[in-house]
């Protein structure tokens, strides 16, 4: 809630009466339909109430548009120095068509995450609206999103797509995703499958894929062994270090659903030093399909997200944001990409 009210009445007191967010007045105010039909009306009332009229000059200026779109990718571990997750550089060109195709300018920016990246575009004028890509630990982002939300920032992000996330999100069906792994690896005889990445809220993308897992396994009877989920972040050396970590347990395992294509490959290396053949004694998928994906040793199976949809998918709903007009389908459909590291 906002301030109460004082003086000549504002979107602030509005909101304050209303119990809501000052951007979710100004939403309403314009008829925006994200904002819910009895909300909306709830607004208006209190608008009439108060004798509220819109400031048209600061409307004129709230409403200029600068044509740009700002890309900001989040740093992640790298081997080299980069800092980018191949992955979310994938999807840079389908990001730039999309926004070429519509005329619009892309500015393409690397944010740390101690930086405050959450408040440098708030009166700029420097983009319409941003599009975040990557994140890390999702209980570190949570707070800068926060802002962005309660300052009226019109943002879309790549993430887990579910009804408690915070802002306009377009990402993979990562649950039917993970469904689609857990029933390929039982197809290939694997009972005892290992699971490395991290599997609570903060990785929520990595936790969707575990659970897929989890309800394949259980669909054919199977009670999944909670002992066989290692935490990782997306490294080939994290990956490693899991793998390392559950060879040393001594507990049976036959396969290997990793959270991304990067834990898959370290996951590989460390296979082969404990002597454990790919996909003889154990079966590997990852996720990405990243271009190393099809060069490992063996051929990775892994599944493919839709690289060209998101980019399009993203711009398009952080354009229908910026407008207030109805967004799309955030949710994209992922596919099995079948490889020699499960005997395809």
């Amino acid at each position: 809630m906002g301030r109460a009210p004082t003086g000549r009445p504002t979107s602030f007191d509005i909101a304050y009466l209303a119990g809501v967010s000052q951007p979710t007045v100004s939403r309403a105010l314009r008829g925006d339909k994200s904002v819910s039909e009895k909300t909306r009306a709830r607004i208006k009332e209190i608008a009439r109430d108060l004798n509220y009229t819109v400031d048209k000059n600061a409307s004129s200026l709230r409403s200029q548009r600068s044509n740009t779109i700002a890309l900001l990718f989040f740093e992640d571990p790298t081997p080299d120095e980069s800092m980018i997750n191949p992955f979310f550089l994938a999807m840079l060109g389908s990001i730039t068509r999309a926004c070429a195709n519509r005329g619009l300018d892309l500015l393409i920016s690397f944010q740390r995450m101690e930086d405050d990246w959450h408040v440098q575009y708030q009166d700029s004028h420097r983009a319409d609206g941003l599009i975040l890509l990557g994140y890390g630990d999702f209980t570190l982002y949570q707070e800068r999103l926060d802002q962005l939300e309660s300052q009226g920032t019109h943002f879309a992000r790549w993430g887990s797509v579910s009804s408690d996330m915070l802002g306009t999100t377009v990402g993979s069906d990562n649950f039917d995703a993970g469904k689609q792994v857990g029933e390929h690896l039982l197809s290939k005889g694997c009972r005892n499958i290992a699971f490395l990445g991290h599997a609570d809220e903060h990785y929520p993308e990595f936790e969707s894929r575990y659970q897929g897992l989890y309800a394949a396994m259980v669909q054919v009877g199977i009670e999944p062994d909670p002992d066989l989920q290692f935490d990782a972040i997306t490294t080939e050396e994290a990956g490693y270090a899991a793998a390392k970590e559950l060879i040393a347990t001594g507990k049976a395992f036959d396969g290997i659903f990793a959270a991304s294509d990067l834990i898959a490959i370290g996951a590989m290396r460390a296979l082969a030093e404990a002597g454990r053949k790919v996909p003889d004694d154990v079966a590997v998928v990852g996720f990405d399909d990243i271009p190393a994906a099809s060069l490992a040793n063996p051929p990775l199976t892994t599944v493919m997200q839709d690289i060209k949809g998101a980019g399009e998918r993203l711009v398009e709903t952080l354009l229908a944001e910026v407008k207030g007009q109805d967004k799309p389908d955030n949710r994209l459909p992922a596919r099995l990409i079948k490889r020699a590291s499960t005997g395809d």
